[in-house]
């Protein structure tokens, strides 16, 4: 038994890679499912890494979007968006995804919130799609040609099938995970860690960024908070303030004087553009971007020390 337990401890292997490394695993052309919930714990070095690699043609699969999808709207690099919501609730409206659809014609494809959500759960429980009851005579079904009417095969009564997201893979931004992929969700916590869960086992391939890459023995301690098993988890990339501009829980506040800098930016493509170049393509990496931000300005939206 010992020697056993001694050889499973040698074949564990750290998943710690770094942010270009993670977004490579990206490639052009796939379905992405992005963490968090509205404008709160986006993976957002995760997303202006894919921007500064210029990924294209992607489909973001998400329940309710934000900054995270008009970003990579602005830039070129999301071509279909599959949701039920896309603004930035109490900063307004998502000016790029709203110019992309008036003047581009941008492939924006809807769906009820609870049900966005439960085509992750098809995935999760590996079903090809999720039944659901309460769509018939809604516009719903005659705008979005991927749901199918169909006959309860026990009842008869008339349902329609919603796909599942078919994710290639998913990214998330946490707390703190540890070298190997076990990933720590506050005990306490809101629907963005929610979905985060949800979404860590419904794709393919899972990616997170965490604020800390904590010991084997802060894990120990802590281990009641290990929601998401290093067995679901591809890599992992140490990532301070990775959801900036959005907020984190316990950690972080949103930073509200830069997300009025993106949305005054964003109501214009010259404008958006400069905001890319400044804040995406002139930096080389996401400490360039924190240094950018400022020193003064991070230290002001802390919350808690994670350490305590």
């Amino acid at each position: 038994m010992s020697n056993s337990i001694a050889t499973a401890e040698v074949e564990r292997r750290s998943k710690v890679v770094s942010l270009q490394q993670a977004a490579g695993l990206v490639a052009d052309g796939m379905r992405i499912g992005l963490g968090g919930f509205a404008i709160y714990q986006r993976p957002m070095a995760f997303v202006r890494e894919l921007i500064r690699q210029r990924r294209k043609d992607l489909t973001v699969v998400g329940v309710t979007n934000s900054i995270e999808a008009d970003m990579l709207i602005a830039a070129g690099t999301c071509s279909r968006l599959e949701t039920s919501y896309m603004g930035f609730e109490k900063f307004g409206l998502a000016p790029a995804f709203r110019r992309a659809c008036e003047k581009h014609g941008f492939d924006a494809v809807d769906y009820p919130e609870l049900l966005a959500w439960d085509r992750f759960r098809a995935d999760q429980e590996g079903l090809q799609f999720w039944p659901a009851s309460g769509l018939g005579g809604t516009s719903l079904v005659e705008l979005n040609p991927d749901i199918k009417a169909f006959d309860c095969p026990l009842t008869g009564k008339p349902l329609h099938a919603l796909p599942a997201t078919r994710l290639d893979i998913a990214v998330i931004h946490a707390a703190a995970a540890d070298k190997y992929g076990n990933v720590i969700v506050p005990g306490f916590h809101n629907l963005p860690q929610s979905f985060d869960v949800t979404l860590s086992r419904s794709c393919r391939k899972l990616v997170v960024t965490a604020e800390r890459i904590v010991s084997d023995n802060f894990l120990q301690r802590h281990a009641r908070l290990v929601q998401i098993p290093a067995a679901r988890v591809h890599a992992v990339v140490e990532v301070p303030f990775g959801a900036h501009p959005t907020s984190m829980l316990g950690r972080y506040l949103d930073d509200d004087t830069h997300w009025a800098q993106y949305i005054g930016a964003a109501k214009t493509e010259e404008g958006v553009a400069e905001y890319l170049k400044a804040n995406v393509f002139d930096l080389a990496s996401h400490d360039d971007y924190l240094d950018r931000i400022g020193g003064a300005r991070l230290a002001s939206l802390l919350q808690v020390d994670l350490q305590q």
